[in-house]
């Protein structure tokens, strides 16, 4: 026998029980199930050993820039720098530990899904009922099965009465499934459609029954998630990958640099201390050892932010992963919609009534033709509402603070707030009308009966609700004008072809129906009740968009972000949500799970991008669809909020739970939980994560353009023969002004207003692009400038005085990067268009380094440690249109890179015309 078999819904339950040597009704013996359980071990999930603590702490080591950052805060220490080396150190150790603690937590959601195993199965074992550990169940255990139990195993029903089970954990679906035993489905039915199966950590809502274990442990469906979240390694995120590869960029180019530096003043016979000394304060200049902690500022202020907009990250990379998304895979119920069954037409007295109101509020009104109407004047529509309500087992509650919610099947409780809306309380309607005996549902009838006391009807009345098809066949009889009336044939045309149209509308329609009853039996059967009905009406529901999802798809678009709806629900509804919400693109196909399974990968990935909605998928189809996706470049953010999403989530570039129906195991697994379940919260997220990786560029472009400018100050003036214009302690002091509250500003800022009128930037594009090389060379070329500019001018003016001349150009150098630090704040929006002031953090971050600067050139302790004198008016005069000439070369740039935007468009009209 094998266990892996994942057809058993394809056979009959005796042919199984024969397959796995058990008797349906007396069950294993013990020696069979201890045989079993040796042959296959205990019913529980298997975890991997992951990294230990000690090699989760050497991988935080591992990136070239912290080993450079290590590296300059040695040699810092070294020569006696101990602000500088402890600062440095101090960023690598905090890096350090928030990369520990955050990837000792990404395996959890294993822990979770444990928690949802059942702690005990009732079995049947040498023909007795027994109850033992759920751990020791075996392949051939026959199990029973009752109301509000865990299935502790995978199982093919062999008895079912009136069995539900609720499997939104796995399938994503909220409606409980009726389960069928006598039934053999297609080889490849998807997982949803298994009527004869049941699965291991779903829930029995209704109803008992019981089944033969097909599968225990990891050979389960909940087993195969658990492996498939545990075979897969994290990916470092884009943003991780680039900043590695900026450092090793910054780090080697830094060290070349300042070697030519010190074997150029070598050769030309200058002191090699002294060389050594600048050579050293160069490198630990021009490398940005506050790169680290302003990405980590940054993606901790996006957090506190997404927060706010109902996105919670778990993982602090993931802020900025979302800002590269060029996919969001989002799941239907619950995202898209408000996972609010919702009653929106009635069909009774040959009319057509549209019913308004959101969500679960007894509130809205009926509509005849546009126009409201009082159904006081409807008898039917008041019939049809009071039976529907009556014939329901859910219920309204009113939890004042919370609002009102749903206890029960959400397809009942649309039905009872349509009541209410109409005034029929259901609680009223319950004392007037009491149940006096019922039918349950079951999915061969596709009905339910419930027999109240009516006078009206002779006594007692039974309404049914129910497939509209199957009712039908049972009626003889009508409601119209408030009578009964004979049900022809062109009224049952008439009905029928209402109720396709309601269904084509992706409406979930019953009909209700009853029939006058002398007394009550005392066990009420199917075949004596349900017959010769009165045919009452119909009522269409749905699960509707949320309101505010379809703006956030039209942005997301506008942004350059594929919507891709991903959901168990069958293809008619899905696409049905999808027009409603401009979803679905011209040529976009639908593909159901049961097509993409015959689909090979590569015939798939040809078919991905045109794809906009998938239906009826499986676990591993969404796994599919994420690496298909991949495999196109994309970057992939998938929805997800039940057991079987988590290997999608896991596999995504970004996966996202929902807080409110999610799972635990979704949460666990999720990069990003959303508190309030809303695509549009999604959307919000990706402005934020945009906005945080344009602030880290902005870090990086201001802190490049300054450090290549006092490297190729440094090293011009020694290819010169040039006495050096600044002292390896003025090169570590201009490190403190500039890496320092400057460059965090920059990350605080609010991001720039054409954010989301941008597409997603390139994968592969690296944090300097283009544009970055040429704003950087144009910085470096008037930063150098202006400051040998000022040198020069002093060594004229004070022919013997170097040290002013240093000062002079230490000035000029610090000075010009403070104000250069308000231009870089958006890299193509003018600083009038941003507005000065508009950064209250840059205002406190450059007045604090200013005073510095001013400190160390006027007060008379420090000028000797420092290497400076104080300045006066005539030199401040001739510094100031120097200082300024890097901040007009910025704004002019990005003028020039505004004016290059809006030709954009005109040339590519002109081409394609």
């Amino acid at each position: 026998m094998d266990q892996v078999q994942r057809t058993w819904h394809s056979l009959p339950a005796e042919e199984i029980a024969e397959t796995l040597g058990t008797d349906l009704e007396r069950g294993l013996t013990s020696a069979e199930a201890a045989a079993q359980q040796e042959r296959f071990g205990p019913n529980e999930l298997v975890e991997r050993e992951g990294p230990s603590f000690w090699q989760l702490l050497l991988d935080q080591f591992r990136q070239f820039l912290v080993i450079i950052l290590i590296i300059a805060a040695v040699i810092s220490f070294s020569l006696g720098e101990w602000l500088d080396g402890s600062a440095i150190l101090a960023i690598v150790i905090l890096n350090a530990v928030i990369g520990v603690v955050q990837e000792s937590k990404a395996e959890q959601a294993l822990v979770a899904l444990k928690k949802l195993a059942a702690p005990e199965a009732r079995v049947i074992r040498d023909g007795h009922q027994v109850t033992i550990p759920a751990r020791n169940l075996v392949p051939g255990d026959l199990v029973l099965l009752e109301t509000g139990n865990y299935v502790p195993a995978d199982l093919r029903l062999a008895e079912s009465i009136n069995l539900r089970i609720d499997e939104a954990s796995l399938t994503g679906e909220s409606v409980p499934v009726q389960k069928q035993v006598d039934t053999t489905l297609p080889t490849d039915a998807p997982l949803g459609d298994r009527r004869n199966c049941a699965y291991m950590s779903t829930l029995i809502t209704y109803g008992r029954g019981r089944g033969l274990v097909t599968g225990t442990g990891m050979v389960t469906e909940i087993g195969r998630i658990a492996e498939m979240i545990q075979s897969y390694e994290e990916e470092p995120t884009p943003l991780q990958i680039k900043l590695d590869q900026l450092g090793r960029w910054l780090g080697w180019g830094a060290l070349a640099i300042c070697a030519v530096v010190f074997v150029a003043g070598w050769l030309q016979g200058r002191d090699v201390l002294e060389m050594f000394l600048i050579a050293v304060s160069l490198a630990i200049a021009a490398v940005p050892e506050g790169l680290p902690a302003v990405v980590t500022i940054c993606l901790a202020l996006g957090l506190k932010r997404m927060i706010q907009r109902h996105a919670l990250i778990r993982r602090l990379p993931a802020v900025e992963t979302l800002g590269s998304a060029t996919v969001i895979c989002s799941d239907k119920t619950g995202t898209l919609t408000k996972n609010e069954m919702t009653a929106v037409q009635l069909y009774v007295d040959r009319t057509l009534m549209s019913i308004s109101g959101e969500g679960y509020r007894p509130q809205g009104r009926f509509q005849d033709d546009g126009q409201s109407v009082d159904l006081a004047g409807y008898p039917g529509s008041r019939l049809l509402l009071r039976a529907a309500a009556l014939c329901s087992d859910a219920h309204l509650e009113n939890g004042q603070e919370e609002g009102w919610r749903l206890v029960g099947d959400p397809t009942e409780g649309a039905l009872v707030v349509a009541a209410a809306k109409a005034g029929l309380w259901q609680k009223d309607l319950a004392h007037t009308y009491p149940r006096l005996q019922e039918i349950p549902f079951d999915s061969t009838r596709k009905r339910m009966t419930t027999i109240h006391p009516d006078s009206r009807h002779g006594g007692h009345v039974a309404y049914v609700k129910g497939a509209p098809d199957l009712l039908l066949e049972l009626a003889s009889k009508v409601v119209e004008d408030g009578s009964e009336r004979p049900l022809t044939g062109e009224r049952r045309r008439d009905i029928l072809e209402t109720n396709a149209a309601l269904a084509s509308n992706a409406l979930r329609v019953l009909g209700v129906a009853y029939r006058p009853l002398a007394q009550v039996p005392e066990t009420p059967l199917p075949e004596e009740v349900e017959r010769n009905l009165t045919f009452v009406g119909l009522i269409g529901m749905i699960d509707p968009a949320r309101l505010e999802v379809k703006a956030a798809i039209a942005l997301a678009r506008h942004s350059g972000i594929k919507t891709v709806m991903v959901t168990g629900d069958y293809r008619d509804t899905a696409l049905a949500i999808a027009v409603e919400l401009d979803l679905v693109s011209d040529g976009s196909a639908v593909l159901t799970g049961a097509e993409l399974e015959r689909l090979s990968d590569a015939e798939f990935e040809a078919r991905v991008e045109s794809v906009d909605v998938y239906a009826r998928v499986s676990p591993a189809h969404k796994v599919r669809i994420v690496e298909a996706l991949k495999a196109k470049g994309h970057v992939v953010a998938m929805t997800g909020d039940g057991v079987n999403d988590a290997p999608a989530l896991k596999r995504a570039n970004i996966g996202v739970a929902m807080g409110i129906t999610g799972t635990d195991v979704s949460k666990e697994t999720a990069d990003m939980v959303l508190t309030d379940d809303n695509y549009a919260s999604i959307v919000s997220a990706v402005e934020e994560g945009r906005v945080i990786y344009a602030n880290i560029r902005k870090f990086v472009y201001y802190l490049l353009s300054c450090n290549m400018g006092e490297i190729l100050i440094v090293l011009l003036a020694t290819l010169f023969g040039w006495p050096v214009p600044l002292t390896a302690i003025q090169l570590l002091t201009l490190n403190l002004v500039t890496d320092g509250a400057p460059a965090m500003a920059l990350g605080l800022e609010k991001g720039d207003p054409d954010t989301m009128d941008r597409p997603p930037r390139p994968v592969r594009e690296p944090v300097i692009n283009r544009e970055m090389v040429g704003g950087i060379a144009v910085q470096t070329v008037v930063i150098t400038t202006a400051v040998l500019s000022a040198f020069l001018l002093a060594r004229i003016w004070y022919p013997g005085d170097l040290v002013r001349a240093q000062t002079m150009a230490f000035v000029t150098l610090s000075v010009s990067e403070l104000l250069r630090a308000y231009t870089a704040r958006s890299e193509h929006y003018g600083l009038h268009q941003i507005g000065v002031l508009s950064n209250k953090y840059m205002q406190w971050a450059v007045l604090a380094s200013l005073l510095i600067v001013l400190a160390v050139v006027y007060l008379p302790f420090l000028n000797t440690f420092f290497d400076t004198e104080p300045l006066g008016l005539r030199e401040w005069a001739a510094m100031l249109p120097l200082i300024l000439l890097p901040s007009l070369a910025a704004e002019m740039n990005k003028a020039w890179l505004r004016w290059q935007d809006r030709r954009r468009p005109a040339r590519h009209l002109a081409a394609s015309g």
